[in-house]
């Protein structure tokens, strides 16, 4: 069997994303930086803070990294693994793989978050748009002034650009025939040109950050060529991926054509899992979400 470990993006973070491992001994230092970073304990804020709060930016970045990170430090997955991570999932993606530390990872999306920040504008924002194909997809946006910034399997595309032109490309989606179309609860423009000036910024963190190798028995596949990751010499693929679309479609086939045949997503959410079991209903597919522990993971795990 050969395992995949795919780490989440934004826009499915929850109050109770954390419980799991909030109180394993494993997870604590991931738990406690992330905590600093955002200026409090990282339970105290999922209880309090106001959903606004709870799906800025830079918190919403912060939040799913630490996710990610900590689901991997209490799983500890024993037999050799490949990572990749879908949008700021890229970043808990290389820190599972042993290319940073955790606490590395998580300085770094912060300076991620800020640079996307400093870079948007104040109403950007993302949608997505089901069941039409590129071309109209591609005419769609450039008639609204909009970007595709994610192509996802089986038609699934995420938009991005002014929150007013993306609800109205949305709108028109809908009215071309798509499924299904809207904004979602992601307040930037990722992956798209309106984030330009934020590359360079992210890109300069990056290189200061001495990024390592995947450690032992560890692969990451980049989104950026849906490629192997080696390490520094990735980090500009990495640093673009803010202005650039995202083909996660490629990322997957890529898995999938080194023998992937076990996926595990480690959320929050089953966003990734639920794409991977449409392609393939055959694959053996599971996200941490879709468990009540971690003995109950690490079970599905060792079979």
């Amino acid at each position: 069997m050969t395992l995949a470990l795919l780490c989440s993006g934004q826009g499915r973070q929850d109050r109770a994303m954390l419980e799991m491992f909030a109180d394993d001994p494993r997870a604590q230092s991931i738990l406690t930086h992330a905590g600093a970073l955002l200026g409090q304990d990282i339970r105290t804020l999922l209880q309090t803070a106001d959903d606004a709060t709870l799906f800025a930016n830079r918190t919403s970045q912060i939040l799913c990294v630490a996710r990610g990170l900590a689901a991997a430090a209490c799983l500890e997955p024993a037999s050799p693994f490949t990572a990749a991570g879908y949008s700021v999932g890229e970043m808990a993606a290389w820190g599972v793989a042993g290319i940073w530390s955790p606490e590395r990872t998580l300085d770094l999306t912060a300076r991620r978050a800020e640079a996307m920040d400093s870079a948007s504008g104040p109403d950007d924002g993302l949608g997505f748009v089901r069941g039409l194909p590129r071309d109209r997809v591609e005419a769609l946006v450039a008639r609204f002034d909009c970007h595709i910034a994610i192509v996802n399997p089986a038609l699934l595309f995420v938009v991005g650009g002014k929150r007013d032109d993306v609800d109205r490309c949305c709108a028109s989606a809908l009215g071309e025939g798509a499924a299904s179309a809207r904004p979602i609860a992601v307040h930037i423009a990722s992956h798209t040109p309106r984030l330009s000036n934020a590359v360079a910024p992210f890109r300069a963190a990056l290189e200061g950050s001495a990024p390592g190798r995947p450690g032992r028995g560890r692969t990451l596949i980049g989104a950026a060529t849906a490629s192997i990751v080696s390490g520094a010499r990735d980090v500009p693929g990495l640093a673009a991926q803010l202005d650039t679309t995202i083909d996660w479609a490629a990322t997957l086939e890529a898995l999938f054509e080194r023998g992937v045949d076990r996926i595990l997503e480690l959320g929050p959410g089953t966003a990734l899992a639920d794409m991977v079991r449409a392609v393939d209903p055959a694959l053996d597919v599971r996200a941490v979400d879709d468990f009540r522990s971690v003995a109950g993971i690490s079970d599905w795990m060792a079979r």
